[in-house]
């Protein structure tokens, strides 16, 4: 595998889209190679972003979060969220690298993902093009941050290996490999998190990535989120009250 990191100009909320600056920074693609695309620059580009002193971002998380706790229950004051079927701090929102505000998640990733390898293969004139959105959050006992995959486009986000045998024979029962998350945490590690202005990276020579040549299906999409008590760290999930966000704000 082969990853170059892509450098762009500094990107703000005045940028209002994510193909000039793909068409300007990406000179090369190639069959069989995937994009991998900061989510903030999608939410800058879409104008998802909120000044600093027009909002508290406690409303913000509120209004973005699919699930939230409260800080209180929290030693460092922080909003636990879900959003998307992911587990992260702030339900996303950021406030690096963003000239005074507050950066939230792109308002619909996927078609984004979608959007963008559609732009790749008519540019390119490629069959194969796969995308990744990608962003950061914490581990569960773990220091740092780790990039995930937000959305993806083009390849198969899951590697099943159950019914297969191990080296000795015996069935594997339980695992699938995340192709998309996997792919995300390499490229994230190459962006960077500080002044390093390389929200882009190109990822090659990936002999282990299924190729669709298509967006992913509404099937596949739902296959990859698991609900809390299906998750297998459930006990631990549900044993808190999470409060609903967004539009459920204050319902539940």
């Amino acid at each position: 595998m082969q990853l170059q990191s892509i450098k762009t100009s500094v990107i703000t909320v005045q940028d209002h889209g994510i193909r000039p600056i793909l068409d300007i920074a990406l000179h090369e693609f190639h069959d069989g190679d995937i994009l991998a695309v900061s989510s903030k620059i999608v939410a800058l580009c879409e104008g998802r972003a909120v000044p600093l002193e027009a909002a508290s971002k406690a409303k913000l998380v509120v209004q973005e979060a699919d699930l939230y706790l409260p800080t209180t229950v929290s030693r460092y004051a922080v909003y636990l969220t879900i959003k998307g079927s992911a587990l992260m701090p702030w339900a996303g929102i950021d406030e690096s690298n963003s000239d005074g505000h507050h950066v939230l998640w792109p308002s619909d990733p996927q078609q984004t993902a979608n959007d963008i390898r559609a732009y790749l293969c008519q540019r390119f004139l490629l069959r194969r093009a796969g995308v990744i959105i990608t962003d950061s959050r914490p581990l569960p006992l773990r220091w740092g941050v780790t990039g995930f995959s937000v959305a993806h486009s083009g390849f198969a986000a899951l590697h099943d290996y159950r019914g297969t045998p191990d080296l000795f024979g015996r069935p594997l029962r339980m695992t699938q490999a995340n192709i998309a998350d996997a792919l995300a945490a390499a490229a994230v590690l190459v962006m960077g998190e500080g002044n390093e202005q390389t929200p882009l990276v190109r990822l090659s020579d990936l002999p282990f990535v299924m190729f669709q040549e298509r967006d992913p299906s509404p099937e596949e999409l739902v296959d990859l989120a698991v609900s809390l008590d299906d998750d297998l760290y459930g006990p631990l999930l549900t044993a808190v009250d999470w409060q609903h966000g967004g539009e459920q704000a204050g319902t539940g």
